[in-house]
């Protein structure tokens, strides 16, 4: 059997088998994991080779892809809907590939930003597709089944993908650490290219059109709950993005851990991997709200502990301290955003394929912004990033107030909004 797909295969949504199909979209979804934590060992190199006074805009390597990330994914929907799946992934990695072996041979720091932008935009297309094909080819339980499988493997990503980018540059600088990651994206796009077949129906595709898009934006910015968990969302994330933009500096700087400061940072991963797991096992049994909005408390009650220790410690809490309320507070981090994005979704009804995309970009760009922002902030102490996760806990709080008309762990909502 010829390991490319004949023409008439590539009609057949099925023509892939099953462990195949999921090995491929899990690594489509772990690229882009990859892409935002491989960078992390490798800020202090980039800074010194590139020119970086300050330090804190060494961070912007990873706030630049989660931008053009964040902000592309909108319009991936749409247009894989009018042309298929195959073609926009294919020029959605092809657009990844080009900012990436053009961040082997960057000059400046400033054209280093503008490739990795560019890697986010394109980047976003594996995401939105990712999802679209298993929708495509499962429903129900088994769909369900093979997004959670795909999503522990993108969970996991982040454990690996630091210590895979410190064992590069072992034997190389951050240049080719970015060679690496083309080379990586390459190997996605040839086993994409030689063995995904189409899985939108020619008979579902639908016309480019504007009004569908700014229908979901109108409902998602209308509708309480959709909107308002939407920023919870956001906050929720910004607090994510600014631990990762400040991870290098604290374990280095703060700590004097060294390069082998990803064992840390892994481990951390790990213990917000199995949390995530753990929350699909139990979320049937407690039921969604009562896991997220607790787990929300008791991030936002440890946040809270943790600075006020930080701060009576003159800047920074002792490395094990540390160390164990921050596994606590990652371990409450991965029952949020699952639920959350249910339940951001649960009113939106028909236009829920277009809604995920204006969703998933709302999210994502906007916790960009504010990690980016509050990565910005470090002086050298846990202070900056510490009130920032608790300011932006509490705001997420607040929006889900808002959602929820001041109760909190109740039923789930019912209400769904159909397009007129």
């Amino acid at each position: 059997m010829s390991f490319i797909l004949s023409a008439e295969a590539r009609r057949d949504p099925a023509a892939l088998p099953y462990y195949e199909f999921v090995a491929m979209i899990a690594l489509l979804m772990a690229l882009n994991a990859a892409a935002i934590d491989v960078y992390i060992p490798a800020l202090q190199d980039i800074g010194s080779a590139l020119g970086v006074v300050d330090e804190n805009k060494r961070q912007f390597v990873i706030t630049a892809y989660i931008i053009g990330f964040g902000g592309a994914q909108i319009i991936y929907g749409p247009l894989s809907d009018r042309f298929g799946r195959r073609s926009v992934l294919f020029a959605g990695l092809s657009i990844y590939l080009l900012g990436a072996i053009a961040a082997i041979f960057v000059p400046t720091f400033e054209a280093l930003l503008f490739t990795r932008l560019v890697q986010g935009i394109g980047a976003a297309a594996t995401r939105v597709i990712a999802t679209s094909v298993v929708r495509d080819r499962y429903h129900g339980p088994q769909m369900a089944s093979v997004m959670s499988l795909v999503m522990m493997v993108f969970m996991v990503m982040p454990v690996f993908a630091p210590n895979i980018g410190s064992a590069v540059l072992v034997f190389g600088t951050w240049r080719e650490l970015s060679a690496f990651m083309f080379l990586f994206g390459l190997a996605a796009l040839i086993w994409a290219w030689a063995r995904l077949p189409e899985t939108l129906n020619p008979a579902d595709r639908r016309p480019l059109r504007i009004k569908p898009v700014a229908e979901a934006f109108r409902i998602v910015l209308t509708n309480r709950i959709a909107f308002c968990y939407t920023l919870a969302m956001a906050s929720f994330f910004g607090a994510l993005f600014a631990f990762i933009s400040q991870a290098e500096q604290v374990y280095t700087g703060i700590y004097n851990i060294g390069p082998h400061f990803t064992i840390y940072f892994s481990m951390v991963a790990v213990f917000m991997a199995a949390s995530s797991f753990a929350n699909s096992r139990l979320v049937s049994r407690f039921g969604i709200k009562k896991l997220s909005h607790g787990a929300l408390l008791g991030f936002i009650a440890v946040a809270a502990l943790h600075l006020g220790l930080a701060m009576a410690y003159g800047g920074a809490t002792p490395f094990p301290l540390f160390l164990t309320l921050f596994v606590i507070m990652m371990c409450f981090f991965g029952f949020v955003p699952t639920n959350f994005n249910a339940m951001a979704m649960e009113p939106l009804g028909r236009v829920a394929g277009v809604a995920s995309s204006v969703l998933g970009s709302a999210q994502t760009l906007g916790g960009g912004l504010l990690g980016g922002f509050i990565g910005y902030l470090y002086n050298g102490t846990l202070i900056p990033l510490l009130s920032g996760f608790l300011g932006l806990a509490c705001l997420s709080l607040i929006c889900v107030l808002v959602a929820e008309k001041g109760r909190l762990f109740g039923a789930a909502p019912r209400a769904v909004i159909t397009k007129p």
